[in-house]
């Protein structure tokens, strides 16, 4: 259990993503409804709009988007690896051309910081490099080295005791790098540690196996946290390996592309199958979507472009993901998780990839 100035969040915990203060289509009593207990929000884009004194200045992020329970927010240091065509790379820090209006925006430990404190998170996390996979071991080198830099100084840089840091072991799948990194951190000292890096272009099996070999490295009294992964299959490996938190994009993603995660199975909507359905979407989920619509009318929505489809997969997606970690934490409770692990792995549910295709 991980305790937090807006509410206690059991774990393993599943974070939706509401990059720019919201999750796309979602609103937050909907959200609620889901079984979610903490959301995520990104430094990146909430710095370039509305900016962070907007935020602080209309009650803080909690009041500004509407949602009472607990909030993490990324460093920024992720679109290091998604917008590296539109950054320049220093010790310094980052400068990214920013994608809304072009302007260069400079993000440092100390900026990133100062925007996730004004911000008022929960949960806060130092700055890092997250390269690529798979990378050079010089390239894996050189971004641990200005990972551990930077987590000096965002431990140095945070002012507000009342939130968490977490600092992020980088290495690929370099097994003596992310240890040396790891090692570094603890002598740092941070409230939580966080597993960056991964699901960045490394095989399934591959972060798997790592993850199995490593997670348990991770201080046994603090939160451990797998950022931006991934699948229900890769939530249950990582779990298995010690893993507390997750956030990821799949369950609303591919909810507005009409995809859904069921316990038979992926489900895409536009196939022509559906046309007459009047199945639920999934007869084993309690959501609002799967107790009130048909597959025949989500298909229509689809189908016709209306953005309610979208809502309503998502909607259910996000409930599938915390129906699977209550279960989750269920089985752990009882001492069955190994028996239920193996069960969901063989099952239709497990059969998904990282992102599925249009």
């Amino acid at each position: 259990m991980i305790h937090t100035p807006h509410g206690q969040i059991l774990t393993p915990a599943f974070m939706p993503v509401g990059t720019q203060a919201t999750v796309k289509g979602l609103t937050p009593p909907q959200i609620c409804e889901t079984g979610t207990q903490i959301l995520l929000a990104n430094t990146y884009h909430l710095l370039l709009r509305p900016g962070a004194e907007v935020v602080k200045q209309l009650g803080g992020l909690h009041r500004f988007m509407g949602w009472n329970g607990p909030i993490l927010t990324d460093s920024g240091g992720f679109q290091v690896f998604s917008l590296a065509r539109l950054r320049r790379l220093d010790d310094e820090g980052v400068e990214f051309q920013s994608h809304v209006d072009g302007a260069l925006v400079r993000l440092t430990p100390e900026v990133s910081i100062a925007v996730q404190n004004a911000l008022g998170a929960d949960i806060i996390m130092a700055f890092d490099e997250c390269p690529p996979l798979p990378a050079e071991p010089h390239v894996l080198y050189a971004a641990v080295r200005r990972t551990l830099a930077w987590a000096q100084r965002s431990r140095a840089a945070h002012q507000h005791a009342d939130q968490a840091l977490y600092g992020i072991v980088q290495g690929g799948l370099d097994q003596n790098l992310r240890q040396e990194c790891l090692g570094r951190l603890v002598e740092i000292g941070f409230e939580g540690y966080a597993l960056g890096g991964l699901s960045v272009g490394e095989p399934p099996p591959e972060m798997w196996q790592f993850l199995d070999d490593f997670a348990w490295r991770l201080p046994s009294d603090r939160p451990r946290y797998l950022m931006g992964v991934g699948t229900p299959r890769d939530l249950l490996e990582a779990i298995a390996a010690g893993i507390d938190q997750f956030d990821c994009v799949l369950p609303t993603r591919n909810g507005r592309k009409g995809y859904a995660f069921t316990s038979r199975g992926v489900v895409r909507l536009r196939n022509s199958v559906h046309r007459l359905s009047a199945e639920p979407l999934d007869p084993a989920c309690d959501c609002q979507t799967c107790r009130n619509f048909s597959r025949g009318y989500l298909r229509h929505l689809f189908m016709s472009g209306e953005i309610l489809g979208g809502t309503l997969v998502s909607l259910h997606n996000i409930r599938f993901y915390q129906n699977v970690m209550a279960l989750t934490r269920a089985a752990i409770a009882d001492g069955t998780f190994d028996a239920f692990r193996r069960d969901f792995l063989t099952s239709p549910a497990a059969e998904a990839n990282r992102e599925l295709d249009d």
